[in-house]
């Protein structure tokens, strides 16, 4: 099972773990996401959609999980041994949301300032995940993919000439059941999904780099980051800090995934 996933992934860019987290355990972690993103949501992200940068700060709920062995395994198979957590985002798909436009993530999105320049090469170096914590179909917006355009040296976000809005004959949704986990390379072309269903469809974005990448520019106050700003006249994520008391709650199998985020 884990090499067929590994195939897939390197293939066509993305597959499904499923079971990450236990089924008589979801209901808690999406309630607790839910009832977090409700007090702390960003007033900024597009509407109908629940958005919350650094999770990990104000919610521990799926915690026991981030190192879930064939997870964690799944990853390391592409990014090599000692794997760090870089964003850790709740975003819900409410009922009526609008679709999104295709992009790549960071590193690969064109329109941050630490961006890897397209064409850019051949190489996996950095995976995004989205916990499902609400089932993911076509009704609910499931995540659209385009599958195997990670192989390719450019994206949407940049000028490649392609419409962002434009459909594609192959495009899927992400499908699986809730405590289910979508792992894609974050160069895959992705976009938000309508949700058509009457249920909000929640999800935590959760994405891991290899040891080497730097991820300085992602820090608020860095000089890294006001360097890239300075020099690419664009804005970037912010990844907030880890306070060492959150840090220090965390289960002992998770703590490594964050300790270069911990606030000293």
């Amino acid at each position: 099972m884990q090499e067929t996933l590994l195939d897939q992934l390197k293939t066509v860019g993305w597959c499904v773990v499923e079971n990450v987290i236990p089924a008589d355990q979801i209901a808690g972690v999406r309630d607790s996401v839910v009832a977090t993103v409700a007090k702390h949501r960003n007033p900024n992200a597009p509407k109908n959609i629940g958005h919350l940068s650094g999770l990990i700060n104000y919610d521990q709920s799926f915690a026991p999980y981030l190192a879930h062995s064939p997870l964690l395994a799944l990853l390391e198979g592409l990014l090599g041994p000692g794997v760090r957590i870089s964003f850790t985002t709740a975003t819900i798909n409410e009922p009526g949301n609008a679709r999104g436009e295709w992009h790549a993530d960071w590193p690969f999105n064109q329109r941050n300032a630490g961006h890897l320049p397209a064409p850019y090469p051949d190489l996996c170096m950095h995976l995004t995940t989205i916990w499902m914590l609400s089932d993911f179909s076509a009704e609910t917006g499931g995540t659209l993919l385009v599958p195997s355009t990670h192989r390719l040296s450019h994206n949407p976000t940049g000028d490649n000439e392609v419409d962002p809005y434009q459909s594609f004959p192959e495009e899927v949704n992400a499908a699986g059941a809730a405590g289910s986990v979508l792992v894609m390379d974050s160069r895959l072309w992705h976009a938000t999904a309508p949700n058509t269903s009457s249920e909000p469809r929640v999800a935590i974005v959760i994405r891991y780099a290899p040891w080497w990448l730097d991820l300085s520019v992602l820090r608020p106050e860095s000089r890294s980051r006001a360097r890239r700003q300075a020099l690419t006249g664009k804005g970037d994520n912010q990844v907030p800090p880890v306070p060492l008391a959150v840090y220090e709650r965390l289960p002992e199998t998770a703590k490594p995934l964050y300790d270069h985020w911990v606030e000293v």
